[in-house]
């Protein structure tokens, strides 16, 4: 199968010759600029931060300039977007690509993104071909960013279907899938009895979503639900009985009665991997049909996740819901056909050449059974798993939504313009000026037994099938709930009724810590919710405090447990406690992974899926939760007092010196900086100290076997004050700009770290004022006029 960008082949090598002048790959931003398509001239102003103001005449207009804007701003990130979810990274990057690449040519991106742009409406087509336009005109100009010079590379022409391509690769494969391979893994090693406790810790209860602030049953695994994986991995006649019994972002809502305007209010931010540059994109765009201002991806238009309009504002968090599936499938011995219920069926082959730098090509051959492309195992020998992913298996009308959603009046028509949406899954936490809020999964669920949940399900059977999704009537919502507030936090959605929708939900700890703080506000202003955001209590940290509390350890043990005993959770950027907090629950963390065996999960097939699943960072989302209930069958039974003595032990001897907020401190690192070290000075930037962890609603997470250092944050926050547009504010990670020697690529870190934001500029006469450069994008025939 082609998988094409555009007509040109490139091949280059992976050195480059000397370093390009950075200054000198910077755009244009004042000359006028031609956009072929154009009806009208249209205005992109900048504020003081660098945030662009686009204005049209017509939709059409208005898409192109947000098109070529964001090639002005992002064009090089955006193609890496491309290739990335197309599997076309190693041509640029090399071997340290090609896993990537291997796993988006087996799911084939590229075929469902223009499967799905051939049953999209006129109207969203012309969407895509006018936002199309606006970056090839940027392309035509040859000003290009500083990256293509590095690489000695050359822009792809943008086509339309790109846009959904870029869509597809910023939630690839997020959610489900990673834990289901993980228990798969994992079961050789852990065995029956222990499979189900390889979870998100659960906080002791189901705190949900929906109704608000609720809490739900635990949801734990039934015998009935775990038999067909387990049988199915390891064979029946084994003992099944102890399975029976054993046990990333943020937003919220008030409403007017809550306020102290009277208006409804929104605030929230979505905590991904801080990778320059931002996946998201401050804009805001007007013309004849609307003016919306919000978080745009660079190479897609509209905006999908976070924004307003004059009647409504938006923003969502990951739902969490289940959307892939993972499918045993055997083989016949040739393996050219799969086992399903008393039948043989034919295996479809395809062959996928993938080019390297600096490498030969690499050919690989990708296996489909009916269930989807097969992502690990090995067909020849009998067995493999095969992928089923709403975001592949099924066509998808997501971008039809885009235009409803910016002519919504309500909260009500807002969801309704939602009912095609199916890329990912979403919490989508919307108000309107007339004062309702709401909060809708948006989101495109299978219907099949809840048994898919756990683990890989047999293929063969036919019992673990999807029949159809579930109908949009019957996806969790709540509009104006008793209470007037809505928090979601990646906690559970609802609890699985008639209906399965999710196993595996992230801790309800932050959602919890955010209700502590609502509940203290008794009429909030815009100051309010943005501390809210600031917030760096730690909830598991302060069970980690009072579970130590009598631990027996002398020494240096004594003096880092007393540390920790004496503290109250913040996990604040100049504290020592933290440090001592997260020394700890990292050496906990090695201690149930090594006595568990759980260390050697990595060398399974199923762990080795592009990126990969590695034991210690699983298990350090599971270890307090079986700390709070007193488990002991993943240590062996030892006792708990005597692990974490050992692990106090432990981590006195390595303990550091400094302070969490440098312990703690991201880099951001260009994604070139790896395969040009000698360029990393220049692509790479210092970020503020910051303080919170993983469970912190000041979100900056990190990986337990990588160490201290954040790897992930929140990449913008935002307050929506719904009708008093002006009053909005917002901020994101590093900046608006994409290219790294431009003042405004890291001009707004220092007041993300502090936890503060920038005014959403919304009114044009106040943009005027503010607008710090201003360049008009002309029809073709006017250039010579202008």
């Amino acid at each position: 199968m082609s998988n094409d960008l555009g007509t040109q082949r490139q091949r280059h090598p992976k050195k480059m010759s000397k370093n390009p002048d950075p200054a000198g790959h910077l755009p244009d931003l004042q000359s006028p600029a031609v956009v072929p398509g154009l009806s009208k001239r249209l205005d992109v102003r900048r504020d003081s931060w660098g945030i662009p103001h686009i204005r049209a005449a017509s939709q059409a207009d208005a898409f192109a300039g947000l098109g070529f804007v964001h090639a002005q701003d992002r064009l090089w990130q955006m193609e890496a977007l491309l290739r990335r979810g197309t599997g076309r990274y190693a041509e640029w990057l090399g071997k340290s690509a090609l896993p990537g690449d291997v796993l988006a040519r087996r799911v084939d991106t590229s075929g469902a993104s223009r499967r799905d742009y051939a049953i999209l409406s006129a109207e969203t087509r012309s969407m895509l071909e006018a936002y199309a336009r606006g970056v090839n005109a940027f392309i035509a100009l040859r000003r290009w960013p500083r990256e293509y010079a590095i690489l000695k590379a050359q822009p792809q022409r943008w086509e339309p279907w790109h846009s959904i391509a870029v869509m597809r690769q910023i939630g690839f494969l997020m959610g489900s899938v990673w834990w289901k391979l993980w228990r798969a893994a994992a079961l050789p090693i852990v065995g029956v009895a222990e499979i189900s406790k390889l979870r998100f810790d659960d906080g002791g209860d189901d705190l949900l979503c929906i109704p608000p602030g609720e809490q739900g049953r635990r949801y734990l695994a039934a015998l009935a639900d775990l038999r067909p994986g387990l049988e199915a991995l390891i064979g029946p006649g084994h003992d099944l009985q102890e399975a029976e019994v054993a046990g990333g972002s943020n937003n919220w809502a008030l409403a007017p009665e809550r306020t102290a305007t009277g208006r409804a209010m929104l605030a929230g931010d979505p905590h991904r991997v801080l990778e320059m540059p931002n996946m998201y994109a401050q804009a805001h765009l007007a013309c004849d049909e609307f003016d919306i201002v919000g978080l745009t991806v660079p190479g897609v238009p509209g905006f999908p996740h976070y924004g307003h309009t004059a009647k409504v504002a938006w923003c969502v968090t990951h739902a969490f819901v289940d959307i892939h599936d993972l499918y045993i499938e055997r083989f016949d011995a040739a393996a050219e056909n799969t086992r399903f219920e008393n039948r043989w069926i034919p295996v479809k082959r395809r062959k996928e050449t993938i080019s390297v730098a600096g490498e030969a090509d690499v050919e690989i051959e990708v296996l489909e059974t009916c269930h989807g492309p097969v992502i690990a195992g090995d067909p020849a020998a009998g067995t493999a798993l095969a992928l089923r992913s709403v975001q592949f298996a099924v066509p998808d009308r997501s971008f039809d939504c885009m235009l409803p959603m910016l002519r919504a009046g309500t909260v009500e028509q807002f969801y309704e313009a939602t009912r095609d949406w199916g890329l990912m899954d979403h919490n989508l936490v919307a108000g309107d000026t007339a004062g309702h809020i709401g909060n809708r999964v948006r989101a495109k669920v299978p219907a099949r037994p809840r048994s898919n949940g756990w683990l890989p399900v047999p293929g063969w059977t036919g019992e673990h099938e999807w029949d159809g999704m579930v109908p949009f009537e019957d996806m969790p919502c709540c509009i104006d709930p008793a209470g007037g507030r809505i928090v979601t936090a990646n906690n559970r959605v609802v609890e699985n009724g008639e209906r399965y929708l999710s196993t595996d939900s992230m801790p309800p700890h932050r959602a919890r810590r955010i209700w502590q703080r609502l509940a203290k506000l008794s009429k909030a202003g815009v100051d309010d919710m943005a501390s809210v955001h600031r917030d760096l209590v730690s909830v598991v940290a302060l069970e980690f405090r009072d579970r130590v509390r009598n631990v027996e350890v002398t020494g240096s043990a004594a003096e880092l447990r007393d540390r920790i005993v004496n503290w109250n959770g913040e996990m604040t950027p100049d504290s020592h406690s933290a440090a001592a907090y997260v020394a700890l629950r990292t050496a906990l963390t090695k201690l149930v992974a090594e006595k568990s065996g759980l260390s050697a999960v990595s060398e399974s097939p199923y762990a080795k899926v592009t990126p990969g699943i590695f034991g210690e960072s699983q298990i350090w989302w599971t270890v307090p939760q079986l700390l709070r209930a007193d488990d002991t069958g993943l240590i062996g039974g030892a006792s708990w007092d005597r692990v974490l003595a050992e692990a106090l032990q432990r981590a006195a001897q390595d303990l550091p010196s400094e302070p969490w907020g440098k312990l703690h401190r991201p880099t951001l690192r260009h994604p070139l900086s790896q395969a040009f070290p000698e360029l990393a000075a220049t692509l790479d930037k210092d970020c503020a100290p910051v303080g919170g962890d993983n469970d912190t609603v000041f979100a900056t997470g990190y990986i337990a076997r990588l160490g201290m250092r954040a790897t992930y944050a929140s990449l913008c926050r935002y307050v929506f004050d719904v009708g008093a547009w002006d009053n909005c504010r917002w901020i994101v990670f590093h900046g608006a700009s994409g290219h790294t020697d431009s003042p405004w690529y890291d001009n707004q870190n220092a007041v993300w770290a502090a936890g503060e934001m920038v005014p959403m500029l919304y009114d044009w006469a106040k943009i005027e004022a503010a607008t710090t450069t201003h360049q008009q994008l002309l029809p073709d025939e006017t250039l010579g006029t202008a």
